[in-house]
C-alpha cells in the first residue's frame, strides 16, 4: 500500500498562507524532491487552482526566479488528483475524484507505487479525519504572520503524532515530519 503524505508551510504562530512564507532555494529544492518522490499528488479544488495559477506555464501570472524552474517542471508534469464537488472537469495531468473520498482515496493508497502528496487546509483536515494521512510534515518559518488560516480548525479529535525527523534550513526553517501513533 502506499502511502499518503501531508506536507504545508506554516509560521510560528500557525497560520499557513502561503504568502505568509518566505521561499528560498534550498526549500524549492526539497520542495521538488518530495513532489518527485511521490506517483501523484491529490489536491482539493482551492489548491489545484491555486497551484494551476502560479506553476502551470500557460497560466503562470508572475515571474519567478530560475531557481524555481525544477519546481514548476516537476508539478507540471506530475499526475494529479482533484477533490471537487464544483468543478466539472479538469487538466494539467489531472483527473477528478468524485464519491465517497475515503473509499476514492483507499483505493489510490491500495494501487502500487511511491506515495500519494497531498497539500492544502481543507482536504487534509477531512483526511485526518478519516485517518488516511500516514505522515505529517510541518514546514514552519520562523516568522509570526499574525492571521489565519490555521491547520485543522475544527478537527473532531486529537490525532497523536510521533516525530520521526527534523531538518533546519539555512533559513532557520524547520521541516518536522511526524507519523500517526496507532
Amino acid at each position: 500500500m502506499r502511502p499518503l503524505r501531508y506536507s504545508i508551510n506554516i509560521t510560528l504562530d500557525g497560520c499557513c498562507d502561503h504568502r505568509a512564507g518566505v521561499p528560498d532555494e534550498e526549500l524549492h529544492r526539497r520542495a521538488t524532491e518530495k513532489l518527485a518522490a511521490a506517483d501523484a499528488l491529490l489536491f482539493g479544488r482551492v489548491t489545484y487552482e491555486m497551484m494551476e495559477a502560479a506553476w502551470r506555464p500557460s497560466t503562470r501570472t508572475e515571474t519567478w526566479p530560475a531557481w524555481t524552474d525544477p519546481f514548476a517542471r516537476t508539478i507540471d508534469a506530475a499526475k494529479k488528483y482533484v477533490v471537487s464537488s464544483t468543478l466539472d472537469r479538469v487538466d494539467w495531468n489531472a483527473e477528478l475524484l468524485r464519491g465517497d473520498l475515503g473509499e476514492a482515496v483507499q483505493k489510490l493508497k491500495q494501487q502500487p507505487g511511491k506515495g500519494l502528496f497531498v497539500g492544502g487546509v481543507k482536504l487534509p483536515l477531512a483526511l485526518a479525519e478519516l485517518g488516511l494521512i500516514d505522515e505529517y510534515e510541518f514546514v514552519v518559518h520562523p516568522t509570526l504572520a499574525g492571521h489565519g488560516p490555521t491547520l485543522f480548525a475544527g478537527l473532531s479529535k486529537r490525532i497523536d503524532l510521533k516525530l520521526v525527523s527534523r531538518l533546519e534550513y539555512g533559513s532557520g526553517v524547520v521541516a518536522l515530519r511526524y507519523e500517526p501513533r496507532r
